[in-house]
């Protein structure tokens, strides 16, 4: 049996390391291909926001979870310490004494195999696959192999890997920025911002897809509007833009829900809720939105937080929770008597366009007879004591 071993930190699996195992698959094929994530690799030094053994091995199982070929294998976990690749093939060795060994490794590590903790011994106890990554490089690459063959009698296959413009570095920084997720498979990518690794930030084009795929057809140029209005409102009060627009993009994702489906979801998420009070059914999807948005999609508390205020409002808001009320309020669909001094108040002070949104919400709440809520009379108290200098 032809045993394959492709190992690393995988800090995280991106779609090239996919890509390189399905290449090992189609040129090998190999009896078994184990993935082996590092528990402590001993040539780098991890970063700073790595995740835990466990949470990359968990990455793992994701990202290679459509390959059926691919084993996740936990062996250098369960070891700890410095995950040397000879200790690793030693135990290989042992487990599976009458079976052929292959070890997968790009060009750079062939590059420094001598430099590891006893190459001669890596180089006995298993093939070497070598995935070869692009013209330039070959060259130089082959011309060690050669090198290695010949000093070491190693024994070294050379595959023609698809080139993929990704390292983990970079995937890394990419998280941070709001983008990256084209890196990734899509199960890593939302195992990351529902774990709130590498301090990733959901792109806002893939919030958008996710969002929107949530929502009833006819609500999605309400919240499209929303979310433009809010990034004008960032701009024209400070705040950060990016969270203006993820919170325009979300603050819906659960108004489509009926009353016992959004119930449901406060159980999930231990959202305590009082159903006696009157109007309260109106209300849950702030509720239930926030949490999921946090939960599911990884945002700020900032950003949740605003998203669980923009119907109802409260006292004492933040600048980006009257941003959201404000632009869920006024944007651009939005048509009715009043909307336009709304519109043109929030750019000259959001605190006078809070009270007057909340009062003319609760004037018209009053007319057709609906229960007001009392966190939104409170917020207009609050709002116009605040006006009149009594705080």
């Amino acid at each position: 049996m032809k045993i394959a071993m492709f190992g690393g930190s995988f800090n995280p699996p991106h779609l090239g390391h996919v890509e390189a195992v399905r290449s090992v698959i189609e040129c090998l094929k190999p009896d078994r291909l184990l993935i082996m994530p590092a528990y402590s690799p001993p040539h780098k030094v991890m970063a700073e926001d790595t995740p835990s053994p466990e949470q990359r091995l968990e990455l793992c199982r994701l990202a290679f979870a459509d390959i059926p070929q691919a084993e996740i294998s936990d062996l250098e976990i369960r070891r700890e310490g410095k995950s040397y690749t000879a200790d690793t093939l030693l135990q290989l060795h042992e487990l599976y004494p009458d079976d052929e060994l292959v070890l997968i490794m790009g060009t750079d590590m062939i590059l420094s195999l001598e430099s590891w903790y006893r190459p001669e011994l890596i180089m006995e106890l298993a093939e070497i696959a070598v995935l070869l990554r692009g013209v330039d490089e070959d060259a130089h690459v082959r011309s060690h192999i050669e090198y290695l063959q010949t000093t070491y009698g190693a024994r070294i296959t050379q595959l023609e890997a698809a080139v993929y413009p990704a390292a983990s570095t970079e995937v890394r920084q990419a998280l941070k920025n709001a983008s990256g997720n084209e890196l990734l498979p899509e199960a890593v990518y939302e195992h990351i911002l529902r774990a709130r690794l590498y301090d990733a930030k959901g792109n806002l084009d893939w919030l958008r897809k996710k969002a929107h795929a949530m929502l009833k057809p006819k609500r999605i140029p309400h919240v499209i509007g929303c979310e433009q209005e809010a990034v004008r409102l960032a701009k024209r009060w400070g705040e950060d833009e990016y969270s203006a627009a993820a919170a325009g993009i979300l603050h819906d994702i659960t108004k489509k829900l009926n009353t016992e489906e959004q119930l449901i979801l406060c159980e999930k998420y231990d959202i305590i809720i009082d159903m006696s009070v009157p109007g309260m059914d109106k209300t849950l999807h702030q509720l239930t939105g926030a949490a999921v948005a946090y939960h599911e999609f990884g945002v700020s508390e900032a950003i949740r937080d605003a998203i669980r205020w923009h119907t109802t409002g409260k006292p004492e808001m933040t600048t980006l929770e009257k941003i959201i009320y404000l632009a869920d309020y006024i944007e651009p669909n939005r048509c009715f008597d009043g909307v336009e001094r709304i519109r043109a108040l929030s750019y000259e002070s959001l605190d006078a366009a809070m009270e007057d949104g909340l009062r003319m919400t609760m004037e018209d709440l009053q007319s057709r007879g609906s229960p007001i809520l009392d966190v939104s009379r409170s917020a207009y108290n609050w709002f116009k004591m605040r006006r009149e200098g009594l705080f």
